[in-house]
């Protein structure tokens, strides 16, 4: 397909491979933080085809994946309120809570939808005045603006039937949650192009020079992150710790201006658990003051729940780059995307998902 191909063709990757084994001279762990960088990786083998010393880790880099248990289990409380429709998009629906999911809420009854923009949920309580419509808005800062947008068309539409279950996280603070960790072996960063096209480069710098490790802004498709390896790879070689921007076809320096203010305007920075990991401070987005009337949370009473992981999971693990989904004991015997015991199996994005996937036979015959 023309503008795709260019970015899978296959002699260029080979010469990006050929450039990788030339210049490295030492073992280089990197992680990228993105789950369709991690999904595109396994599913063209780009990792087999770096040097025996370059490894690549996957960090928390779906959204899905790190939305933690107790949010699950608000969700699932809310969608089963007979007054309520609950919306979402469709990659949460068999994301598991304790004992269920969003298709099993809706099986019993629950008026579950799947949407593809966060304001067809508020379209959706225009039509519908005497229900109650809540839109589950989880992902990175990539998605914040679009559930930004919906909450301040709401209130000047003076809905009085819209809210939003918020569990929004911010990329920055989870890289650096990643290298204070005690077990933290990573040497480098391919930061998550999609990100940048909002947010920009610029909260990268500070990390780069204090924790001196380099982090290169990637695209999605072969050849971005062969390249963004070749970049990263380059910087630790020479010595050299700096913000490079691999993406520059999508990404510019300051990122979406207008985009940030809507986001500043609706949502405050505020701390959040990420499933697996735990509190990080000021790494999510909660909506401010000013719109509290549209946080579901408060309006359904449901602020309070806190839930323990199960113990079996290691998507913890995973998410943190401490060890591969095939290392996961479980993984593709009590872990499979019809039986799974954590998120990262499920969503488009985990990385269990896409080692069961395209690798999932013969790391089944390997566990």
């Amino acid at each position: 397909m023309k503008y795709i191909d260019e970015y899978r063709d296959a002699d260029l990757a080979a010469r990006f491979s050929k450039a990788l084994k030339r210049i490295t001279t030492r073992p280089w762990t990197l992680m990228e933080v993105c789950g369709g960088q991690t999904h595109a990786i396994i599913k063209f083998g780009l990792d087999q085809m770096l040097p025996e010393g370059v490894r690549l880790v996957h960090g928390p880099g779906c959204p899905v994946c790190v939305t933690p248990l107790e949010m699950i289990e608000k969700a699932l409380e809310i969608a089963a309120r007979p007054e309520v429709i609950f919306c979402s998009f469709g990659d949460m629906l068999r994301v598991p809570g304790a004992e269920r999911d969003l298709l099993r809420v809706k099986a019993a009854g629950g008026d579950v939808r799947i949407v593809y923009s966060p304001l067809d949920a508020v379209t959706l309580a225009v039509k519908t005045p005497d229900r109650q419509v809540v839109f589950f808005a989880v992902g990175f800062e990539t998605t914040a603006p679009a559930n930004a947008l919906a909450v301040h068309q709401a209130r000047r539409m003076g809905l009085t039937n819209f809210s939003m279950l918020v569990s929004h996280v911010l990329v920055p603070p989870a890289i650096e949650a990643i290298l204070n960790s005690p077990g933290c072996r990573v040497n480098g960063f391919l930061a998550a192009g999609h990100v940048c096209t909002v947010m920009g480069v610029e909260e990268y710098y500070p990390l780069a020079q204090r924790y001196r490790v380099p982090i290169v802004v990637t695209g999605f498709e072969p050849l971005d992150i062969l390249q963004g390896v070749l970049m990263c790879v380059k910087q630790l070689e020479e010595g050299r710790a700096e913000v490079e921007n691999q993406y520059s076809r999508s990404v510019r320096s300051e990122g979406n201006r207008a985009a940030q203010h809507l986001i500043q305007r609706v949502f405050q920075v505020v701390p959040r658990r990420w499933r697996g990991i735990g509190q990080i401070p000021a790494s999510g987005l909660g909506l401010r003051p000013e719109y509290a009337e549209f946080d579901a949370e408060r309006r359904f009473g449901v602020a309070d729940c806190v839930m323990e992981e199960p113990s079996e999971c290691m998507s913890g693990l995973v998410l943190q780059g401490l060890i591969k989904p095939t290392e996961c004991p479980a993984f593709g015997m009590r872990c499979t995307p019809d039986h799974p015991l954590g998120a990262t199996m499920v969503s488009s994005e985990g990385a269990c998902a896409a080692y069961y996937r395209y690798r999932g036979r013969c790391a089944e015959r390997q566990a």
